[in-house]
């Protein structure tokens, strides 16, 4: 039998709290966040009073030891020698009630955690104002462990405020005394901890925890790397998760990160982060710059951990940096998108903005060709949904072209040549128009079309607008600016018993015009209403019109299946030309 990859260590509930006091077990400002409902930790309390088991704890022994200080604080504190891979839930829950601690919620809330319990009939309850008034009920069971009062002060003054608003037999009080006495002694509750060594790395932690978990929960690989930035550089998580609450939030009149394209996540960030310091894609590589482990040789050290600790503080200013994040924004609209409905892939995005910052710091590049370089890059990455299927695995690869890279001119170079090397012939010819081929909503090359009619100025089909005034997302009304108009109407391919959805709601039978437009087309034929819509424009605009929306010459007297076709080539050399004047008038 291979030697066992943990020990099995008994605590009590109180030994569990000191040792997060002291900072023996990492519970950075009370984990966050915390997703569990009062209603939840109320059950908590009420199974450990009926000495029901509540579960393992698992730890995993900091490989250091706990004999280094945490970075990035002023405070002498260790870094905690046991690291919490389950369980923080509960620890956070029990932390927070019996200290008498706010939580935080996941939308950066605080929250008091306030339990109730009836000594009478042993019932926990979460408290309301109802039970506040109440006093049958020990209002806030967290009072019990705050010291302020005694024990036996404590249950003499419940009795006391209790008798004031009922009779209290002497045997009564001798049970309410048993009741709040146990209540009391929870503190004394025993947990069983299973500690992992230090040895195994962060894969194998994730399959003894999904392996000893009942629910078979997979161990969330951000929430994780969270845990240990927390542990480590609790003020650098702080500052990505401000900066991505920032980014859901409108603020007049002052600088902020809000957007319409993305509201990130702090590990979509972090990602970002370790992109530009350190050209790598994979997220697990957090373990190791905040554990110290060089990612070359493998072994661990204080000093290393330190000097990638400096890189990553440096890249994630810059991330987090507003003037770089706006300007990044800009390199999107550059490449015809205008909000997330557009967006078919944020790890394009965030991709995109790893490369952005890489050309900017690394090969100091000005910010007009910076600009059009990465406009094309994520033009060709959202178009062809490069980072699609194996996203970490794809930009390893990319990242990996850049380290032997010295120069600017060398940096576009690359791009241009993996963009050649993709866009090809065969993909504008044959390989994008069968991608169109689908009815998919949130199709890549939909939304490349749609960044065409951007990029080509185009006007919405059947009117003096332009497409991107109408998908301007600062303009929000009760009916969207466009709405995507079937040209062959669905209750009119259903008299041709075409009605399979994957037919009737084709990208290629899809146009952007405007509500009013749509509402008024209805179920007529494409022979019926054309002619009154045409009848707006003069033979320029019509000629435009026809073009940027991709409609054949006759197409509304042609066959379903062969306007199909048609419009498929036609809908694909638009996104050409689109491309092709997003890169100035080269194509590639």
């Amino acid at each position: 039998m291979e030697a066992t990859l943990f020990k099995q260590v008994g605590y009590s509930l109180s030994k569990l709290i000191e040792d997060i006091d002291i900072g023996e077990i990492g519970l950075p400002d009370i984990q966050r966040p915390f997703v569990w409902t009062t209603a939840k930790v109320r059950d908590l309390f009420d199974s450990m009073y009926k000495g029901f088991p509540v579960g393992y704890l698992l730890f995993w022994i900091n490989t250091l030891n706990g004999n280094h200080r945490q970075i990035g604080i002023d405070t002498k504190q260790k870094a905690p020698r046991l690291l919490i891979v389950d369980g923080q839930q509960r620890l956070t829950a029990l932390y927070a009630v019996l200290k008498g601690r706010n939580i935080i919620r996941s939308d950066y809330t605080e929250q008091s955690i306030q339990i109730a319990f009836r000594p009478c009939d042993a019932r926990f309850d979460v408290a309301d104002a109802a039970i506040r008034r109440d006093p049958e009920f020990i209002h806030n069971i967290s009072e019990l462990w705050s010291g302020e009062h005694a024990r036996n002060r404590f249950v003499k003054d419940f009795i006391k405020k209790l008798r004031e608003y009922r009779p209290v037999s002497e045997q009564e009080e001798d049970m309410l005394n048993e009741s709040i006495d146990k209540l009391y002694d929870l503190q004394h509750y025993p947990f069983t901890a299973l500690e992992l060594s230090p040895n195994i790395d962060e894969e194998r932690v994730a399959e003894v925890f999904v392996r000893i978990n009942s629910k078979g929960v997979t161990l969330n690989q951000a929430d994780f790397i969270l845990t240990l930035m927390s542990v480590f550089w609790d003020e650098g998580r702080t500052q990505l998760e401000q900066f991505c609450r920032a980014t859901r939030q409108p603020a007049l009149g002052e600088a902020s990160p809000f957007n319409y394209f993305i509201q990130p996540e702090p590990d979509q960030l972090l990602r970002v982060c370790v992109g530009l310091g350190f050209r790598r894609a994979r997220l697990n590589y957090v373990y190791s710059i905040l554990r110290g482990k060089d990612l070359e040789t493998e072994q661990f050290s204080e000093e290393r951990r330190i000097q990638q600790f400096e890189v990553l503080k440096d890249s994630q200013a810059r991330v987090l940096d507003l003037q770089n994040w706006h300007e990044f924004l800009k390199v999107l609209i550059r490449a015809g998108f205008r909000s997330a409905s557009m967006i078919s892939s944020q790890a394009a995005l965030l991709y995109s903005y790893v490369m952005f910052l890489i050309g900017k710091y690394d090969f100091k590049m000005d910010l007009y060709g910076l600009r059009n370089l990465v406009a094309r890059w994520f033009f060709m990455t959202t178009l062809t949904a490069r980072y699609s299927a194996s996203p970490e695995t794809t930009m390893e690869s990319d990242l990996a072209r850049l380290r032997s890279i010295t120069d600017a001119a060398s940096f576009v170079k690359n791009f241009d040549q993996v963009i050649s090397d993709t866009l090809t012939e065969d993909f504008w010819a044959i390989t994008l128009p069968n991608e169109i081929a689908t009815s998919s909503p949130r199709s890549p090359s939909l939304f490349a079309y749609y960044a065409t009619l951007n990029l080509l100025d185009a006007k919405v089909l059947f009117s003096k607008m332009k497409v991107s005034e109408l998908l301007d997302p600062a303009i929000k009304g009760k009916k969207s600016g466009t709405e995507r108009h079937h040209l062959f109407p669905k209750n009119y391919l259903k008299k041709m018993n075409i009605t399979e959805i994957r037919d009737t709601n084709q990208i290629a039978n899809y146009a952007l015009v405007e509500w009013s437009d749509n509402i008024e087309i209805s179920d007529s034929s494409p022979q019926e209403y054309l002619p009154q819509y045409i009848a707006r424009f003069n033979p320029d605009e019509l000629r435009d019109m026809c073009y940027w929306h991709a409609l054949p010459d006759g197409w509304e007297h042609m066959t379903y299946e062969a306007f199909l076709k048609a419009r498929r080539k036609a809908i694909a050399q638009i996104i050409r030309e689109g491309y092709r004047r997003l890169s100035g008038g080269l194509d590639h």
